[in-house]
């Protein structure tokens, strides 16, 4: 999957980008206590992972003329605005790391690679009615558990299972946009909608109003 950026609406946006490129770019329109975090990460590679999120959600801001607030995690891990404005979700995998800003609804983004073994693995993410309607397809695995991923990061509370609580409605590969609900727990029935881009072995999913 390329570097793109897309303009959803005057109001939301998301960024793809390559966390090799971006390592070398500078960083100067971080907040001071994300320059302290930054600091404070030791492993090359998750250094790169965190720069490459923070750029794509520049990148992504720009493009609604937004200026960058800074980020920081709350105790469930979830992204938030330092100001207060707006809802963030970032996510990365291998060279990539992708990023979708909101000015008001909460978000959820993900990127997964289309893996083999997502197929025997389904029986600890995916409830039986899922795997009926799935087969044996490693895309649809994979597919499968981006969507949920994305959805568990837009609801951004943990105790959430993507096996338990988040049912997915049937769908094939050649759907681009995934619906799907949480369920038995306190966000009982909220439903969301989750948009499928998909290039080479690459998925990105992310949520849509």
């Amino acid at each position: 999957m390329q570097t793109k950026i897309e303009k959803i609406s005057p109001l939301s946006a998301f960024a793809v980008n390559n966390i090799q490129e971006s390592s070398t770019l500078p960083m100067d329109f971080l907040s001071f206590r994300e320059k302290l975090s930054l600091a404070n990460i030791s492993h090359l590679q998750k250094k790169m992972e965190w720069k490459g999120a923070r750029m794509a959600i520049k990148l992504a801001l720009e493009s609604i003329q937004l200026p960058y607030p800074g980020f920081y995690k709350d105790s469930h891990g979830k992204s938030h605005t330092m100001d207060g404005y707006g809802f963030v979700s970032l996510t990365h995998h291998g060279d990539l790391a992708a990023a979708i800003f909101h000015k008001e609804m909460p978000v959820g983004i993900d990127l997964e690679k289309v893996r083999e073994k997502t197929v025997p693995l389904g029986k600890k993410y995916l409830d039986p009615k899922e795997m009926d309607f799935l087969g044996k397809d490693p895309y649809l695995y994979s597919l499968a558990w981006s969507v949920k991923e994305t959805i568990f990061k837009c609801q951004g509370r943990k105790g959430i299972s993507l096996r338990q609580n988040i049912l997915l409605q049937p769908f094939t590969r050649n759907e681009s946009v995934i619906k799907g609900k949480i369920y038995g727990t306190d966000f009982a029935d909220h439903h969301y909608s989750v948009k499928v881009i998909s290039e080479n072995d690459i998925i990105l999913t992310y949520t849509i109003w």
